[in-house]
């Protein structure tokens, strides 16, 4: 008979102790969050187009047809990550990353060198297709940073999405700050920063982006409401200084001020992360100290003689169902889908069809709202405000429609389609405003286009994964982000360019001077975008509509409980850790301390949170 004691608790050194602390805070989860949001903080170049369109028209001799046609390809490149969602289907999120990281310098930086003459003028379609390359990066870092995020915390998606989603509405004005603070009012020098910066930092966090086992903290909501009043003080602090840029002209100093401000407010995620981590380390310790002795004894086993066990009847020859077979036999709503039975699922072409709509139209308003400004006579320092106006609201429809969504629909089972619905409509109000050119509306439309554009993604993000599970979500999550070149293709070239074009071929022959080799073609007065944007209400309105039948479909789910199968897998795995503790497979010692440990740690943080 062998004796052996096991005690719980016991110290370390101070240094040992600080440098345990640290490495569990960098491999915690909470801190994967907090890369994840400086990641997509820096990730929105997509929507910081309308700053840099204007020097790539006069300095390439573009019109409006072929600027338009270049936006199409960026927002293209943004969303469609067909090929980041395959990837991250088979590999580890760092590899979608750092492919990402690649693509977005690559991209931008043969723009800038196009731009500022440092290589010769390359053709349309090659501008294209280096705007594409860049702007497909963004789909890259999302499939890595959100996606994996949303598979981590599956009973947090709306709040995981809201939050997220809400930083990339941020990233443009967070951009345009540091622009400034870096290179002055040069804004050809803004693609370059948008080449290096997102790539620097998406290699800085590289390995810290994974795939953590699930388990669910009691608390966990409540942390991320914390993390939304640090992004709402970032919003609110934006918002200030943009009044103040608006207003007042900022010397090189004074954007650097405002700059050093944003970055240390872009950093301040990082106290909750570490006063969770340190919360979790107390936790443990205490019950590690509290655990009672353990007296194990071995002792040998006496001989049992093993009864001979009957042959087993020999397995029976399922019969193999194809894939294609299953396609149009989805299971229930909220299971796992296959990827074909979701892209050939009705549920799937109701919301293809409503975002094709919705986000095609704002997103046709915010490309074009520096050509807008210029036709109707703004000064050329409101395109700025514009632009940081869309961001800013972009960030606070995603974030409060995250949340919000959240909340009505575990406290007052109101469906998240219902809510696709109503910023539908509401996005229809921003469009009238811009198609009457009511005096000094195109501010209010800023603030209404991009609460509406930044509202619909969180939404139908999840949508996608509640209705069609998290299995393959990578690859999903990527087929609904195609709304967004389809609907800017249909709406933004084949609409909005010809229709400003024609009106500026009038004027130009209506004045009688001929065009000039490299001269940018321009349109001025409210003419030039009041037919476009008629055409683009009318088809918010429709994709209002269409919303509404998916709404009707989806009511009796939505009614249930959604996150039942999340619970039921987690109290399973706890079972599981419970019967491997009492059952015939016994663990070690060391490995049951630890085993108690962590459930203590559990029970702990879930009284903790209550």
């Amino acid at each position: 008979m062998v004796v052996a004691q096991f005690s719980g608790g016991g110290r370390g050194g101070g240094w040992k102790e600080m440098r345990g602390f640290g490495l569990q805070v960098i491999i915690g989860r909470w801190f994967m969050v907090f890369a994840s949001l400086l990641i997509v903080a820096v990730a929105g170049a997509t929507y910081m187009f309308s700053l840099y369109s204007s020097d790539i028209k006069k300095s390439l001799g573009y019109d409006q047809t072929a600027l338009n046609l270049l936006s199409f390809f960026k927002d293209l490149g943004g969303n469609v990550g067909v090929i980041s969602a395959l990837i991250n289907e088979v590999t580890p999120p760092w590899v979608v990353l750092s492919i990402g990281a690649i693509m977005n310098f690559f991209g931008y930086f043969i723009m800038w060198l196009a731009v500022t003459a440092r290589i010769a003028k390359p053709p349309v379609w090659q501008m294209c297709l280096y705007i594409c390359i860049g702007a497909n990066s963004e789909s890259f870092a999302n499939t890595g940073a959100l996606v994996t995020c949303v598979k981590n915390l599956p009973e947090s998606r709306g709040s995981v999405l809201g939050l997220l989603n809400g930083y990339v509405g941020l990233s443009g004005t967070i951009m345009t700050q540091i622009y400034h603070a870096f290179y002055g009012d040069n804004s050809k020098t803004l693609i370059l920063l948008i080449a290096w910066l997102p790539a620097v930092v998406s290699f800085i966090f590289l390995r810290t982006i994974r795939s953590i086992k699930i388990v669910r903290q009691a608390n966990e909501l409540k942390v991320f409401y914390h993390l939304l009043y640090i992004s709402l003080g970032l919003a609110g602090f934006l918002m200030a200084l943009i009044i103040l840029q608006n207003r007042l002209s900022f010397t090189r100093i004074e954007y650097f001020g405002s700059a050093s401000v944003v970055t240390v407010l872009l950093f301040m995620p990082l106290g909750i992360v570490i006063r969770e981590e340190f919360n979790l380390m107390k936790i443990k310790r205490k019950s590690l100290e509290d655990l009672p002795q353990l007296n194990v004894v071995t002792e040998n086993p006496p001989s049992v003689e093993l009864a001979t066990a009957p042959e087993a009847p020999p397995p029976q020859t399922e019969k193999h169902v194809s894939c294609m077979e299953n396609v149009f036999k989805p299971p229930d709503r909220g299971e796992d889908s296959t990827i074909l039975q979701a892209l050939f699922s009705i549920d799937m072409l109701i919301l293809f069809v409503a975002t094709t709509c919705g986000v095609g139209g704002t997103l046709t308003a915010i490309d074009n709202l520096g050509q807008i400004g210029a036709s109707l006579g703004y000064p050329s320092r409101a395109t700025t405000t514009f632009v940081s106006l869309v961001s800013i609201w972009s960030y606070l429809g995603r974030a409060v429609t995250g949340f919000a969504s959240e909340v009505l629909l575990t406290k007052y089972k109101i469906p998240r389609p219902l809510l696709l619905t109503i910023v539908l409509l509401l996005s229809c109000v921003g469009h009238i405003l811009i198609a009457f050119a009511v005096p000094n509306a195109l501010y209010f439309a800023s603030v209404i286009i991009g609460f509406c554009f930044g509202a619909q993604w969180p939404l139908m993000f999840a949508i996608i994964s509640e209705t069609f599970g998290l299995k393959y979500y990578s690859t999903l999550y990527n087929f609904g982000a195609v709304a967004s070149p389809v609907g800017s293709y249909i709406l933004n070239v084949m609409v909005t360019g010809k229709l400003y074009d024609r009106e500026a071929w009038k004027q130009l022959e209506a004045s009688g001077s001929p065009r000039e080799a490299r001269e940018d073609l321009s349109c001025t007065g409210v003419q030039c975008y009041r037919m476009a944007f008629i055409i683009i209400t009318a088809a918010t309105f429709f994709g209002c509509i269409v919303s509404l039948i998916l709404v009707f479909r989806t009511r009796k789910f939505y009614k249930g409980d959604i996150y039942k199968k999340f619970r039921e897998e987690a109290k399973a795995a706890e079972i599981g850790m419970t019967s491997a503790e009492n059952g015939s497979d016994k663990m070690s010692p060391a490995e049951e301390v630890e085993h108690r440990a962590t459930t203590a740690t559990v029970a702990a943080t879930t009284t903790n949170g209550k």
